[in-house]
């Protein structure tokens, strides 16, 4: 498969993207002000946790995305409809405002998120955004999902992360017995949290994946479809593996170390492994079917 390649900004598109920062400084001012705040909340209360852990990872990388398109977007900018970007902003800042005010970062997040697609279309118009909308839609990663949701997709995950576990652990003899997601092994009662049921790992690890296939197999949509199909299976697998790792931890050296250190330590020890599992089955499938990356850089 022919690689292909990005266009990077020349001198003259910089200077062009420097021309447009002047020109629409009160815009740029003023989604700064929104911006910066938002970051800010995001570092302190999501970021610090494991369901935000890749979130530095995507803004870093997700604006080297963008960097790597500013030629393109300039090279196709036009003019956008005053009415789509108006809608846009009815619809992001009211957002902004209600997270902002009662401090629902998810809200406050994605009415920022919006905002910066509004300014995008003013900036380059639809056309461009289009055509080098990857990078943007990876960004929304940065937008936090609501605990409600987190809490509705993950209860048949820890059900069954609970019941593989205990699964695992019976037949060595274990003392182990399970009441829907609660573990009893010894003296000890386990919850099987969110943490350990797979939907962080799957938010993280779907959004560092499509980074991934982005760079490498963007030029096969079919290919690609297969890597995305088998992200939920390697994150629930890897979950199996870390609940049963804190079973074991807890049933030897108690719940306090298990629940302490250790406890965040699994988590990015086996997010490492579950990336890990991702290359790895890229490269036995490429490997079988003969596919051939194609590269972005």
């Amino acid at each position: 498969m022919a690689a292909t390649l990005s266009t990077s900004p020349t001198p003259t598109a910089s200077a062009n993207w420097q021309s447009i920062a002047v020109r629409h400084w009160p815009l740029l001012g003023g989604f700064l002000v929104l911006l910066l705040p938002t970051l800010y909340g995001l570092g302190r209360e999501v970021w610090s946790m494991e369901i935000g852990a890749h979130g530095p990872i995507v803004l870093a990388t997700g604006l080297w995305l963008v960097s790597q398109r500013l030629g393109d977007m300039r090279a196709k900018a036009a003019a956008s409809s005053p009415l789509i970007v108006a809608l846009l902003l009815l619809l992001s800042l009211p957002l902004y405002i209600f997270g902002r005010a009662y401090d629902f970062i998810s809200l406050e997040a994605a009415g920022v998120y919006g905002t910066m697609i509004a300014l995008v279309l003013v900036l380059v118009g639809w056309r461009a955004l289009r055509d080098n909308v990857f990078p943007f839609l990876y960004l929304g990663f940065l937008v936090p999902p609501p605990g409600w949701l987190i809490d509705q997709a993950t209860a048949p995950l820890r059900h069954f992360v609970s019941a593989a576990a205990m699964g695992v652990l019976e037949p060595f003899g274990y003392p182990i017995q399970r009441e829907g997601v609660t573990l009893f092994i010894g003296s000890y009662q386990l919850l099987v949290e969110d943490a350990c049921a797979g939907m962080n790992s799957i938010v993280g690890l779907t959004a560092i994946t499509l980074f991934y296939i982005y760079l490498m197999h963007s030029a096969s949509w079919r290919y690609s479809l297969l890597l995305v199909a088998l992200i939920v299976p390697v994150a629930v697998f890897v979950n199996v593996i870390r609940v049963t790792a804190l079973i074991l931890l807890t049933y030897y050296a108690g719940d306090a170390v298990a629940q302490g250190f250790l406890h965040a330590t699994t988590g990015m020890v086996l997010f490492a492994l579950a990336l890990g599992a991702m290359f790895g089955l890229d490269w036995l499938l490429g490997r079988t079917i003969g596919h051939r990356p194609g590269y972005r850089a």
